[in-house]
């Protein structure tokens, strides 16, 4: 139960945050020796977290019905990240890149680029500037958030940022288009949910579900708060610090 519990804050905290869910997931699991890590429980992490996102925006959510232009770019730009990663799943090439080498490099290289991307121009708003095009070019940047170190939230500010959308719009674009994300890994958890015929599967991973949401749900109530405060800095300093530790762990 331990090994749920501190899963699920790693993905509650991280997976909203530009520093990458999937990482911490893998070098916690890791390093501390986790029997239950594994990439059916990460999509149960993941269902968690895409409640906590459908509830704290519902607001957003029920605008899509009235809003159906934003709806659609929204979804647009999810749709590459979930074609890419469906092809990675089922061919089980995501599995070859989860390893320390990998997430040592990503987390250096796009924490570097993080913060050249946060000294861009503070200037677009999601309502007057999401565009057609700013929305394929934030999924296509998405994409590479199947590396992980990535971190598809990061990626997504990232991606804003450099289109000069402000730091509060860029992380509100990075939740929103984390719901058709969410929303798709949340159908393969729930078909792994009902056709399980383990009880302490169903039982592990429905625990793992409560506890992300929870975690999931503070994350950002605060990480909004954070933002229109302060700048991105505080994320790229914590991802040149563990970049560099892992590249000692990988090459030393």
């Amino acid at each position: 139960m331990i090994e749920i519990f501190i899963l699920s804050l790693i993905q509650g905290i991280t997976e909203f945050l530009p520093v990458s869910s999937s990482s911490h997931l893998i070098l916690t699991s890791k390093f501390l020796d986790f029997q239950n890590q594994s990439l059916s429980l990460d999509v149960s992490l993941h269902i968690g977290s895409f409640i906590a996102v459908m509830i704290y925006f519902y607001k957003d959510v029920i605008n899509f019905f009235e809003n159906k232009i934003l709806f659609f770019k929204i979804l647009i730009s999810s749709t590459p990240v979930m074609v890419i990663g469906f092809f990675l799943v089922e061919t089980g090439a995501i599995e070859k890149i989860r390893n320390i080498k990998i997430i040592a490099w990503t987390t250096i290289i796009f924490g570097v680029l993080l913060y050249i991307s946060d000294g861009f121009k503070l200037e677009k708003n999601i309502k007057k500037d999401f565009t057609f095009k700013s929305a394929i070019l934030i999924g296509l940047f998405q994409i590479l958030s199947l590396v992980p170190g990535v971190s598809r939230s990061g990626i997504a500010i990232t991606s804003a940022r450099l289109l000069n959308f402000k730091r509060f719009d860029s992380a509100k674009l990075s939740f929103l288009l984390s719901i058709p994300v969410l929303g798709a890994i949340s159908l393969l958890g729930i078909k792994n949910l009902i056709f399980s015929e383990s009880i302490h599967f169903t039982k592990i991973n429905l625990i793992s579900i409560f506890f992300s949401f929870l975690f999931s749900l503070i994350t950002i109530k605060y990480f909004l708060g954070y933002i229109k405060k302060f700048n991105l800095n505080f994320f790229v300093y914590y991802r040149v610090l563990l970049g560099l530790i892992l590249f000692m762990l990988a090459y030393l």
